[in-house]
């Protein structure tokens, strides 16, 4: 068993028995010695190999508590819309479409957002049409609440003017009752399940493709926020074979039959890959107005969004998971899916004696103040993603109000409710860039700098606090608190060495701030270039 040395300016070990140190040991994957230089080169004895990081920053490991690994996978591999700035500009992208964008004859495309383009309308299908009359399109939105799809996709599932609209979704319609090509929420199912599904190759290339890809953005693990079957048995034969780079987290996609299988298995534990979870889907979007609101969005009247399970069903599945030991995580985005989503989860876990299971609520964007009060009194996890806030922030006034932006992105008010916070990213949604994350939790502004003193600046966090949501937090969310989160001897060797440092450096820093070596369980699955 080699030893290895790592030395650095600094180590945040986030201890409070001992907040900093210079070095550290490893082996056999876990943390031998944590300390000085000096006393981590007299623990680590003669012959140890010496890593010297410079003026680097170790922190403990990273970790995304919400994501979505294949959907990253899947972005990367497909014909990538963020950003495109008009339906001109989706099409062009689209007609140099790769290979890999083809899931058999279909083409696939995801993050278009139309509240960036001119107008802020959604697009139709006859822009599509005219490129593509033969060949099926599906073009998931940024927040895959919705899909923009044209007439051959339509056709093939057979979704005409006649088509009502499917229980917790909506098939946009024109005036002359034509539709128009969006479906929101549960309505892009009726498309997606006459899509062939991807090749053993393809799902390969694309979990492969985002692994690396968080590798490098400095993450040591990630929990999975709803991983359909095929994806897990692939990462739980990596795992078998020691070569799943990086720790998942798998919660059980719980909204269509696959979950039958899960509740049949149980929970689950490899060695880097577990699955003792499950996620649920409460409601929609905002971006695409399917989050469930109490009251009516302010820019779309009569429309309060969407329910994508009755809330009958949505108890009796979690009252299920949780007989079965399942933690259990649910999406919840608008109010009244937040307060729907606190009643499941407390009257469940009361009836089944599961309060020890740390149940989750996924995003716990847009709350009542009564129900942060609640969430926070419970104790349960709020998982919430930083850079949501920061993306939303110039539209979201105009579909919830100031009234209900009181508690909105309230990590501040959830933290010290009594809420558990693990921060995430939700990617592809968003960039998987932790250090973005870290940065909007602490400034509330984009990367310009915008607004000058953050948006609603009261629920900022600290530095502390916001290392700590993606260390300690998923951590603990994911019951693994006595072997992650902290850099302590005895621990697994789960760390990042960063180009600035998080706590004591200005916020500023971590818009270019760049990862320098990821290291999960003693191995460095990521260092960057000589010349980076």
């Amino acid at each position: 068993m080699e030893t290895t040395v790592y030395l650095a300016e600094r180590v945040w070990t986030l201890d409070a028995a001992r907040p900093r140190a210079q070095a550290l040991a490893v082996r056999d994957g876990r943390l031998l010695a944590v300390g000085t230089r000096d006393e981590v080169t007299a623990a680590a004895g003669p012959g140890a190999r010496q890593v010297d990081l410079g003026a680097a920053t170790v922190v403990p490991g990273l970790v995304d508590a919400h994501a979505h690994i294949h959907g990253l996978g899947r972005s990367l591999t497909t014909v990538r819309l963020e950003q495109a700035g008009s339906v001109d500009e989706v099409i062009h992208r689209l007609s140099e479409a790769p290979a890999s964008s083809f899931q058999g004859d279909w083409l696939l495309g995801r993050g278009w957002d139309q509240n960036a383009w001119p107008g802020g309308a959604f697009p139709g299908r006859q822009e599509l049409d005219a490129r593509f009359p033969s060949t099926p399109v599906f073009l998931t939105r940024v927040d895959h609440h919705a899909a923009w799809v044209n007439g051959e996709a339509l056709r093939r599932a057979g979704i005409t003017r006649d088509t009502p609209d499917p229980e917790g979704g909506r098939i946009l319609k024109d005036v002359h009752g034509e539709p128009t090509g969006v479906l929101v929420d549960n309505a892009m199912d009726v498309v997606s399940a006459v899509m062939p599904p991807p090749s053993r190759a393809q799902l390969e290339a694309r979990l492969r493709a985002a692994l690396t890809r968080c590798a490098q953005v400095g993450l040591t693990g990630v929990h999975d926020a709803g991983m359909e079957l095929d994806a897990f048995r692939m990462l739980q034969s990596w795992d078998a074979a020691g070569t799943l780079p990086l720790r998942v987290y798998a919660m059980a996609a719980g909204q269509g039959d696959e979950r039958h299988t899960y509740l049949d298995q149980g929970p689950w534990q490899g060695r880097m890959l577990a699955m003792r979870s499950v996620k649920f889907l409460s409601d929609g979007a905002l971006g695409s107005r399917g989050a469930a609101l109490h009251e009516d969005y302010c820019d779309e009247p009569g429309q309060r969004g969407l329910l994508l399970l009755p809330p009958e069903e949505l108890a009796s599945r979690a009252h299920a998971f949780m007989a079965r030991g399942f933690q259990v995580c649910i999406h919840a985005i608008g109010d009244r899916a937040n307060t729907l989503v606190l009643d499941v989860l407390l009257r469940a876990s009361e009836a089944t004696g599961t309060q020890a299971l740390r149940h989750r609520v996924e995003h716990a964007q847009i709350l009542r103040v009564d129900d942060i009060r609640r969430l926070g009194a419970a104790g349960l996890v709020a998982s919430v993603q930083p850079t949501h806030a920061t993306s939303d922030m110039r539209w979201a006034d105009a579909r919830l109000g100031q009234a209900r932006l009181k508690g909105a992105y309230a990590w501040r008010s959830l933290r010290d409710a009594g809420a558990h916070l693990a921060l995430g990213s939700d990617f592809p949604i968003e960039n998987p860039d932790v250090l973005a994350g870290l940065y909007a939790a602490r400034t509330r502004q984009d990367a310009s700098g915008w607004p000058a003193s953050g948006w609603r600046p009261e629920e900022r966090l600290t530095a502390h606090e916001a290392l700590e949501g993606f260390t300690t937090g998923p951590a603990w969310a994911s019951f693994d608190e006595d072997r992650r989160g902290r850099l302590v001897a005895g621990l697994d060797a789960d760390f990042v060495a960063l180009s600035e440092d998080p706590l004591e450096g200005p916020a500023s820093a971590l818009v270019k701030a760049r990862v320098i070596a990821t290291v999960v369980a003693g191995a460095e699955v990521y260092r960057a270039p000589p010349s980076a």
